[in-house]
C-alpha cells in the first residue's frame, strides 16, 4: 500500500513537472512572437485555450 502511494505520488510529480516544462516552452515560443497561437498549440501539444491564457498572462 505505501510502496503503491508513492508510485502514485511519483508519478503525479513527474507529470506535473512535464506540464510545467511543456508550458515554459510555450511562454518562450510566444515571446519569440513568430508563430501564432494555433501553432504553438500544435507544437507543445497543448490546447489552443491554454496557449490563449498563457498569452493573456505573460502581458500583464
Amino acid at each position: 500500500m505505501l510502496a503503491e502511494n508513492l508510485e502514485n505520488w511519483a508519478q503525479q510529480e513527474r507529470q506535473e513537472g512535464e506540464k510545467l516544462g511543456i508550458e515554459k516552452t510555450a511562454r518562450n515560443l510566444l515571446k519569440l512572437g513568430v508563430l501564432s497561437d494555433e501553432q504553438i498549440a500544435e507544437a507543445t501539444g497543448l490546447a489552443l485555450d491554454e496557449v490563449a491564457k498563457l498569452r493573456t498572462e505573460g502581458k500583464r
